[in-house]
């Protein structure tokens, strides 16, 4: 075969055969097709299909879209799934070009032993699977690796309902609904009703011969730390589920319709505080160690936002449903200016930081915050690009963090808390900086690490995060899943398909670990676990998305034009 032809398997689009020599196309043909225009390809969810991805044969494993055109829509429009209502998003191409295409290797092995390892890790409370555990390690010193913890079945969740198997996602849906409503108590204090649990086990009494579920909301954590996320990722997930299945009655269940209202009565009570962002305990998320998180997280803000515009989709517009909705459509104007507008930083808002006058007072001041100039870090002017930009990991009184988190930002690209033009700016800041950033392995779970004196004081010392190693720099290869989902909104799918090639080449060899250390994370984590769960998961997802973009549509938000702030357009946005 000549370099300059590719093998296109479009033959399952029409069920004819087609002759191997009229399945080539150039290069040019290639480059030609826009891989983003794929999207609103219907997708059939089969409840009855039950077969493993082992099972599948590979036209059906493998990627092929006919070329279409959308309408008479220009160019820069890209067309989402039909999930997302056939919206039309106005997304600015990148100046950035990527190599681009069509060719997904579908590693049939790979998915095979992937779904075999994701099986395995299943969860059965009295005959039903509820979940699945944190990792499949065989090492001795288990602590809650064995735990169904809520924000690690999310990629699992999703993963099974993009295979057409919602059921495991339902009975996880109302086993932790009901651990929602238990009693709360850590050393004699009550936390709020509403609050849900990190994780939970069965428990198997041998001699009744019964099972029963144990629930930790923090009481057991490491650091004593309940859980902010959970409460969001299963407003989230409920969304999932009912997009997925087209099944609204669910949600509409008044068990589900009261576990919203809970969790939004504790996040949207009023108090002393002067911003709308949620004002969170260092430890409270995926970053569940201390690392200078506390305050204003990012990755919590987004996912509040997230969490917020699901539940405005799925509260019935009854009496109460409808004091909420009122509630979180105000929480989400003032939410989404204040993010868009203080927590957005590109090369323009890095010079303005750079030059801000201290000590202002009244509401005409340009620095609200009062960040001092000096306590802008090194690193920072070097990794920003002169195209690009991130939501930064902190904005505070007198203190901005400006490491770049992962999660975050990708879930303000899903939830559409970043503009279209931020979203493109944050693909483009991720190409620009490819070796900080992906590496040897998907992905950064933050960027730059901490350390020496500054690492001391942060994390308390804390031997697991040290440099480049777990949440301090580590990478994580469960966040392929979401890279994935906002490369392929961004119309940009190169980058997870570049990102994947890399993870495929080494997590079946290494088995599955939870994370990598090291600058480019080269090395398996020093203390991770082998089959981690939402490693496996996260893979699983991100190669579905690739293969089917319009799964997309189970986790990724439209954009909401009512919510667009009035921004000054950065250097770093496209026109």
């Amino acid at each position: 075969m000549s370099s300059s032809s590719f093998p296109v398997d479009w033959s399952h689009q029409n069920g004819n055969s087609r002759n191997p020599e009229d399945t080539l196309c150039s290069v040019a043909e290639v480059e030609e097709f826009d891989f983003s225009k794929a999207l609103d390809k219907p997708r059939l969810l089969n409840i009855e299909r039950q077969r493993s991805c082992d099972e599948r044969s590979m036209s059906e494993l493998s990627i092929g879209f006919s070329p279409r055109q959308l309408s008479t829509k220009p160019d820069n429009y890209y067309r989402l799934p039909d999930h997302l209502d056939n919206s039309f998003f106005l997304l600015p191409k990148s100046g950035l070009n990527t190599p681009r295409s069509l060719i997904l290797d579908p590693h049939p092995l790979i998915v095979s032993e992937a779904w075999e390892a994701l099986r395995r890790s299943l969860v059965y409370f009295r005959g039903q699977p509820v979940g699945t555990i944190a990792a499949l390690d065989n090492s001795d010193e288990k602590l809650n690796y064995d735990q169904v913890f809520i924000r690690d079945f999310v990629p699992s969740a999703l993963a099974f309902l993009m295979h057409g198997e919602p059921d495991i996602v339902k009975n996880f849906i109302l086993k932790t609904l009901r651990l929602q409503s238990w009693e709360k108590k850590i050393d004699r204090f009550h936390l709020a009703e509403g609050v849900m649990p990190a994780s939970f086990k069965v428990y198997h009494d041998p001699v009744r011969n019964h099972e029963t579920l144990i629930a930790d909301f923090g009481e057991s954590a490491i650091g004593r730390v309940a859980p902010v996320d959970s409460g969001f990722w299963w407003i989230i997930l409920l969304r999932a589920y009912t997009k997925s299945t087209g099944d609204s009655s669910l949600a509409e269940r008044p068990e589900c319709q009261k576990g919203m209202r809970l969790i939004l009565s504790l996040c949207l009570s009023e108090g002393f505080d002067t911003f709308p962002t949620l004002l969170c305990a260092d430890g409270c998320c995926m970053i569940d160690r201390r690392m200078g998180v506390y305050g204003y997280p990012i990755e919590i803000q987004a996912l509040f936002f997230m969490a917020l515009r699901c539940a405005l989709q799925l509260l019935k517009p009854d009496a109460e449903g409808k004091e909420f909705m009122e509630r979180i459509v105000k929480r989400l104007h003032a939410l989404s200016y204040h993010m868009r507008s203080y927590f957005w930083l590109d090369l323009k808002q890095l010079n303005d930081v750079y030059r801000f006058k201290t000590e202002e007072y009244s509401h005409t001041a340009v620095n609200k915050f009062n960040v001092i100039p000096d306590s802008l870090p090194d690193w920072v002017f070097d990794f920003m690009p002169h195209h690009g930009g991130y939501f930064v990991g902190n904005v505070s009184p007198a203190r901005m963090d400006f490491r770049w988190f992962c999660l975050g930002n990708c879930i303000a690209i899903l939830s559409s808390l970043a503009t279209p033009e931020q979203s493109v700016a944050i693909m483009d800041l991720i190409e620009s900086r490819w070796e900080e950033l992906i590496g040897d392995m998907p992905v950064k779970v933050c960027y730059p690490a901490i350390e020496s004196h500054e690492w001391r004081i942060v994390t308390g010392c804390d031997p697991k995060n040290t440099r480049w190693s777990y949440h301090n720099g580590g990478s994580w290869p469960v966040l392929l899943w979401l890279l994935s989902a906002a490369s392929i909104k961004t119309g940009r799918p190169q980058i997870a398909r570049r990102a994947l090639h890399i993870a495929e080449t080494r997590l079946v060899k290494d088995n599955w670990p939870e994370y990598y250390d090291g600058t480019l994370g080269r090395y398996v984590g020093k203390q991770a676990r082998k089959f981690q769960t939402w490693s496996i998961a996260g893979y699983l997802v991100a190669r579905m998305m690739l293969d089917d973009p319009s799964h997309l549509g189970i986790v990724a938000l439209e954009d909401d034009k009512q919510l667009k702030p009035l921004l000054k357009r950065s250097n770093s946005w496209t026109l």
